[in-house]
């Protein structure tokens, strides 16, 4: 006996989600039988491979195929395949709920978009391509069973909010989908997708390259010799089922790429580049690689859709092949075909495998130099390149030192010489005589570093320094990296002395040896701040703040300890130099204040105001802000009330 039916309510989010795809406007409602195809192609592709890995699984591989059946009279249209399959909690979690979270993107994302037709390009982005059916349909009905089990099951939801689960004794191998169609309002974008006309020019739009075979049951009639009308059947095959890898780049149309990108992303923009490789000798594959022109709402999820597919000899292994290409270049989409791979090769095999050690190397060095003609024949093209993944390919310059110039020289960074980003080749045709490094700053944004005060004095000289406040800067830059044998300096750490640069605008400096006429002040804020600096040390990058915070040239930033803290390590505070500008009137008058008198006890909270407001302008977060903020309230009291002495310190 049968098990009985079983309804259940969507997880919250997959309710919001019909909610959007029932109710939003969307130009384009085609979309839904691609996604279908695509599905059903990923279900073939895995029931071939976990045939080829478990030898006794029970399954019927002798014909995969895919069939649209269309019923104009009922109104309904199915998609059904051959594959896998799915078991009840494959349906309950891929199917009843959000395999990831992303509706809370979507919703704010559609919010955002101008028109419907920006709207269609996120239903791929978001990996919900099988609730793009209930754009077209008022009912959908799913029976499924499982390759090598023995019984199936029937989900059913006119999205509504709950769904049904049936058990089925006798369903076939492979998923079926049944969709309810709504009436065609062309008005509506919505089409008559029971007319196999209207079928067979959507296959050969969107899926014309899907490796597995189309089907549709074709009706005609004929009239016979003895003038009688006799009906026949056939199945046509709709798609060609090319492999576009295996194509020369002229034969192949821009739409073809579009598609089969959109296929093996499930993503809906265009691509911003086509790779096609070939290689032959000793070891012989094809590729056929695309870099997208908008990243995916999960580009920093764990979880997150696949990049590269591989293939041997046509036949599908597995999608994201991590060991294809580097964790920098995961938005790189594509395919790699492989000749001389096994079929059952499993991911631990791969990690060891010489062969795809070769065709990882080369498909790494093949993307740097593609980006790298991007940016020099297409600035707008490399643009939108560098703000979707210019985050991304910088980790390449930690993880990837091999390439690490071709990264560098690939790379783009702000700087103080303009809004728009820049090339390290055009830092250096502007650096100084007597400027032998590459000076740079980080933070947590380029308006935080530009009000530094450690760019005082390169501001004033006309020195360019770079701007990096992306968080995979803090770890680069300080790995040792160089470019054309320039090393890289922070302005923010290390001793600084920017006079024997020639050219650099500004008057030449008249700062002589203060030295000595600071040095008991120098001592005694050095002992009395001493938890919180290393020393205090007059300053020759101030030439407007009273003070900043300065680190040892291989000290963490501020910004790369809190890195650290936010990711759950434990990092001690490391002390930083305390430096002040001799020529700020508060110096100058808190130094002549503590040479007046052998009590500086007075001048105590003045320390500890200079060094807060030095951590202030760095933007840094203060031990104890309320406790500052009280010590300021006080000086500025003392300093408006003439019946307190203390008024008359600085």
């Amino acid at each position: 006996m049968s098990a009985p039916s079983e309804v259940r309510e969507f997880q919250a989010e997959t309710r919001q989600l019909l909610d959007l795809m029932v109710h939003s406007v969307y130009s384009n409602k085609d979309s839904f039988l691609r996604e279908l195809i695509s599905n059903a192609s990923d279900a073939l592709d895995k029931l071939r491979i976990e045939s080829l890995q478990d030898k006794d699984l029970d399954a019927d591989t002798t014909d995969l195929h895919i069939d649209l059946v269309p019923d104009a009279a009922g109104r309904t249209l199915s998609v059904v395949d051959n594959g896998i399959g799915m078991s009840r909690d494959d349906v309950i979690g891929l199917i009843g709920t959000l395999a990831r979270s992303g509706t809370a993107e979507l919703r704010k994302s559609l919010a955002e978009v101008k028109d419907a037709a920006a709207a269609d390009d996120l239903i791929g982005q978001f990996g919900i391509g099988f609730y793009s059916t209930f754009m077209v349909a008022d009912q959908v009905t799913l029976i499924t069973r499982r390759a090598g089990e023995s019984t199936g099951t029937r989900w059913e939801s006119n999205g509504d909010g709950t769904y049904t689960l049936d058990e089925v004794a006798d369903a076939p191998q492979g998923t079926s989908v049944t969709l309810a169609l709504k009436p065609a309002d062309a008005d509506d974008h919505l089409y008559d997708y029971t007319d196999p006309g209207k079928l067979r020019q959507l296959v050969k739009r969107y899926s014309d390259f899907i490796a597995w075979p189309i089907r549709m049951d074709v009706t005609s009639t004929v009239e016979t010799e003895a003038g009688e009308s006799e009906t026949t059947v056939e199945s046509e095959t709709l798609n060609s089922q090319k492999a576009l890898w295996a194509k020369s780049k002229d034969e192949v149309s821009a739409d073809e790429y579009n598609e089969f990108y959109r296929h093996v992303s499930h993503a809906w923009d265009e691509p911003l580049e086509v790779i096609s490789l070939k290689a032959e000798g000793t070891f012989e594959y094809q590729a056929l690689l695309f870099i997208p022109s908008q990243a995916p709402f999960d580009l920093f999820m764990r979880e997150r859709t696949g990049g590269v597919h591989l293939y041997v000899k046509r036949v599908f292994i597995m999608d994201d092949c991590e060991e294809l290409i580097p964790e920098y270049l995961r938005f790189v989409k594509g395919v790699v075909d492989a000749a001389d791979l096994s079929l059952n090769v499993s991911r631990e095999i791969l990690q060891q495998d010489r062969q795809i050690r070769a065709i990882r190397r080369r498909l790494t060095k093949k993307v740097l130099s593609t980006v790298a003609d991007i940016r020099a024949s297409r600035p707008e093209d490399y643009a939108t390149f560098w703000q979707q993944f210019g985050r991304v390919f910088k980790e390449g310059l930690v993880n990837d030192p091999d390439n690490r110039d071709a990264i560098l020289a690939a790379s783009s960074f702000e700087s103080t010489d303009g809004a728009e980003p820049i090339a390290l080749g055009d830092y250096l045709g502007r650096m100084r005589t007597g400027q032998d490094t590459i000076y740079y700053m980080t933070g947590e944004s380029r308006q935080q570093i530009e009000n530094s005060p450690h760019l005082e004095a390169f501001r004033s000289k006309g020195i360019e320094v770079l701007l990096l406040s992306d968080p995979v800067d803090e770890m680069w830059v300080g790995s040792g990296v160089t470019f054309e044998g320039k090393t890289f300096t922070s302005i923010a750490k290390g001793a600084v002395d920017l006079d024997e640069i020639e050219g650099a605008d500004g008057s030449e400096s008249d700062r002589t040896d203060r030295s000595e006429e600071f040095a008991g002040l120098l001592t005694w804020l050095g002992e009395t701040l001493g938890d919180e600096v290393s020393e205090a040390r007059l300053s020759h990058r101030l030439t407007e703040s009273p003070a900043c915070l300065v680190g040892d040239t291989f000290s963490m930033s501020p910004q790369l300890e809190k890195l650290y803290r936010a990711s759950g390590q434990q990092v001690p505070v490391s002390k930083r130099a305390l430096e002040l500008n001799a020529d700020h009137p508060l110096v100058t008058a808190l130094n002549a204040t503590f040479a007046a008198d052998d009590d500086h006890s007075s001048l105590v909270p003045t320390a500890q105001l200079i060094h807060g407001m030095a951590v202030i302008a760095e933007g840094g977060e203060l031990a104890d802000p309320a406790g500052f903020a009280k010590l300021l309230a006080q000086r500025l009291t003392d300093t408006i009330d003439p019946d307190d002495s203390a008024a008359e310190a600085p």
